[in-house]
């Protein structure tokens, strides 16, 4: 169960890759994107909130099993933030791109309240909102854009 637990809360192992785990565990997050961006808002969400669920135990239990607080390994978290950032993303390759690099830019710069949810909760659910919170920053920022231009 250990090693479920460990391919989960990794990305299957996409986040034990040498340097920059979160970088490989958002880039990652478009191999189950490009199979679910042509459901429905609905199912797309409920599909993000099922992984958010799945994401909070498996951290959770890796963070234990690892004996070590929010390993860099763990990159769940970036999957569902960057499933987040691609909600309603258009059908464009730039715009992929960009809701990647605006992603990683909230998920490393940590502006409030991604940084509030970082120092202050722990475990699985602290692991998992933070990246959520940068998600949710990506699309806002995303969206204004798409709008704007």
């Amino acid at each position: 169960m250990n090693q479920l637990i460990i391919a989960i809360a990794t990305g299957c192992y996409v986040g034990k890759l040498p340097k920059a785990p979160g970088t490989w565990g958002s880039a990652a997050a478009f191999v189950p994107w490009f199979f679910i961006r042509g459901c429905s808002l609905t199912i797309y969400l409920a599909i993000i909130a099922a992984l958010f669920v799945v994401g909070f135990f498996a951290a959770g239990s890796a963070e234990k099993i690892m004996d070590q607080p929010d390993p860099g390994c763990i990159v769940i978290d970036e999957i569902v933030g960057m499933l987040i950032a691609l909600t309603l993303v258009p059908d464009q390759p730039a715009a992929w791109l960009l809701a990647f690099i605006l992603f990683r830019i909230f998920d490393i710069w940590k502006p409030f309240p991604v940084s509030w949810f970082d120092r202050h909760i722990h475990g699985g659910l602290g692991i998992m909102l933070d990246d959520v919170m940068a998600g949710v920053y990506a699309l806002v920022c995303l969206q204004i854009i798409r709008v704007l231009f």
